[in-house]
This record gives structure tokens, C-alpha cells and sequence, in this order.
């Protein structure tokens, strides 16, 4: 199976968006991952509403929604009306997680849950079973650009142990400095989906950076 590729939005050229929604659009991409940050749970500011919008309506590949924020379950209808595929919120944020998991799938949208690089997979034991997928941070969230933090490659592979003892389909997809080199060790460990940043935009042909990363 060839990797799930979710080019993050934070990294594109603002002063461009349409031209790089547009590339990912002609590309082999398969989901746009948007990261919306409020300064609050994450030391960053992303994307408003309004600026969402614009992006759902010009892209033609599955939103990849990562929210990034506190009570993030207040703005499952405004995630659902840009027509997500795919609503991501963080374990550290949601103290009733199995209620908030809940309310994204009765919103039509596949739940997903992240954790940061310091909350172990383990703690995700009671709620595998519940989750289209699980996003595996490998850099502390709140800015684009960061190095990959090694032990990511572990996790992936006891996180891949936990869904196949629990019986669980959940994807396993990860965020932060992941690049050819650090993807292909993430997919030989078991990850399903890469989210790419820098080195899909800062690439001099992104859509060749995005079409190698497909390869893996």
C-alpha cells in the first residue's frame, strides 16, 4: 500500500494560497491537511474561519483537519460546513474525548485523535477502537519547520502493535518534520498517513517532492 500523502497548508506561500491549493489539486496529494492553532494550547496563531473557507472551496482533495486547540469540540458544525473529511483533535485537549469522538462522527465526519510527542501510545488503549485515526506528533505542534524527533519511529511501531492486538482499522498518520528520509523509516514502521510541510513547499518542484513521497 502506498502511503496516504497530506500536505500541510501552514507551510505554503499565504501570499500565493490559491497557486499552491491549485498544485496540490494537479498532484498526486490525497488529502490537504490544515492545521488551525489558537494560541492557547499551541504558542502559534494559524487560521480563522473565513481564510478556511477560501481554501475549501478551492481544493478538490478530502480536508484533513487538525485542530490544535482548546475545546475544540465547540467547532465541529464550522469544521463540518468546510466539508472535512477528517476532524483531528488532540488527547491533551479533550478531557471527555469519547464525547467529543462521538459528536465528530454524528457530524458526519471520521474522528480522529493526536497526541504529543511526550503522552505515551498507551494512553490511547480505551479509545483505539473509536478513532478512524490516530496523528503521532513528531515535533512539539505549533510551528512548521521543527526536526523530527527520533523516538517517533518507535511509537509508530508499538502504536501499530496496539491496533492489531485490539482489532482495531484505525490509520496511523504523523506530523513534523517528515521528509524522504524520515517518511520511508515512518512507513517501514507501520504509518499509513505523512503530512509534509516543508518538504513538500519548500521543494523547487513540489509536485515531484509530493509525487516522491508517494513512492515510499
Amino acid at each position: 500500500m502506498k502511503p496516504i500523502i497530506s500536505p500541510s497548508i501552514l507551510s505554503a506561500d499565504f501570499g500565493y494560497l490559491a497557486d499552491d491549493i491549485e498544485m496540490l489539486n494537479r498532484s498526486e496529494a490525497d488529502w490537504v491537511h490544515i492545521d488551525i492553532m489558537d494560541g492557547v494550547f499551541v504558542p502559534n496563531i494559524s487560521f480563522g474561519f473565513p481564510v478556511l473557507k477560501y481554501v475549501a472551496k478551492l481544493a478538490r482533495k478530502p480536508l484533513d483537519v487538525h485542530l490544535m486547540i482548546v475545546q475544540p469540540e465547540k467547532f465541529i458544525p464550522e469544521v463540518k460546513a468546510l466539508g472535512a473529511h477528517v476532524m483531528n483533535v488532540h488527547y491533551e485537549a479533550c478531557p471527555h474525548l469519547h464525547r467529543v469522538v462521538q459528536q465528530i462522527r454524528e457530524a458526519g465526519m471520521q474522528p480522529a485523535v493526536t497526541i504529543n510527542p511526550a503522552t505515551p501510545v498507551c494512553m490511547l488503549k480505551d479509545i483505539i477502537n473509536d478513532v478512524y485515526m490516530v496523528l503521532l506528533m513528531s515535533v512539539n505542534p505549533g510551528f512548521g519547520g521543527q526536526k523530527f524527533i527520533e523516538h517517533t519511529v518507535d511509537k509508530v511501531r508499538e502504536l501499530r502493535e496496539l491496533i492489531t492486538l485490539s482489532g482495531s482499522d484505525a490509520l496511523i498518520e504523523v506530523d513534523g518534520g517528515v521528509n524522504l528520509e524520515t517518511g520511508a523509516r515512518l512507513v517501514a514502521a507501520g504509518a499509513d498517513v505523512l503530512v509534509a510541510g516543508s518538504a513538500v513547499f519548500a521543494a523547487p518542484d513540489q509536485e515531484e517532492a509530493i509525487r516522491s513521497l508517494k513512492r515510499l
